[in-house]
């Protein structure tokens, strides 16, 4: 554009508009570039953030992490806990960690593992939320939750070896006398 007023000529630029984050996601997307982490290095936006626009615009439906609501279903596991945990208040979690202690139940009687395993990821997913946010007695009742279940022994070690139909490792008497040679 150029400006003749006064007799001076000189060229003036068009106001660049400035882009919102959101807009940007949205225009790098639609342009062709489709991964979530380059979109994310471009924008300078989380990596959640870009999942979060793309798929409330409905443009991906395959990003999940950490911050991606539960209303959008990840796999067949997800509508058992659709609405059913939270960490408003110390009730909240605690109704939640019952929903999450009736689902394992239910996966267990079924040997369903992957039931399991998501009921386990879910209620990681609500403590680093709750955490995260500055609520430590909501995320505490989730924690404990979780460390209950990880503190389950894998394998009973009161047991003897040969009732759990081990064998005993046995070294070769030769061997270990050429062992310790090499290791003098």
């Amino acid at each position: 554009m150029t400006d003749n007023t006064n007799g001076n000529l000189f060229e003036m630029e068009e106001p660049m508009a400035i882009q919102s984050k959101k807009d940007m996601i949205l225009s790098l997307y639609n342009s062709g570039t489709t991964e979530v982490e380059a979109i994310a290095a471009v924008s300078g936006a989380k990596p959640s953030y870009v999942g979060s626009v793309l798929h409330q615009a409905g443009l991906i439906d395959n990003y999940f992490d950490l911050y991606t609501s539960t209303n959008y279903p990840m796999n067949i596991y997800s509508k058992h806990f659709r609405g059913k945990l939270g960490f408003r208040d110390v009730l909240t979690a605690q109704r939640s960690v019952r929903n999450l202690e009736q689902s394992y139940r239910y996966f267990a009687s079924q040997q369903d593992r992957a039931g399991q395993h998501h009921t386990l990821e879910m209620a990681l997913t609500m403590l680093d939320r709750a955490r995260w946010t500055g609520k430590l007695e909501e995320a505490e009742i989730y924690r404990r939750w979780l460390v209950g279940k990880l503190n389950q022994p894998l394998v009973d070690n009161a047991k003897p070896m040969e009732a759990r139909n081990e064998k005993p490792e046995v070294k070769d008497e030769k061997f270990e006398r050429v062992e310790l040679k090499l290791a003098a």
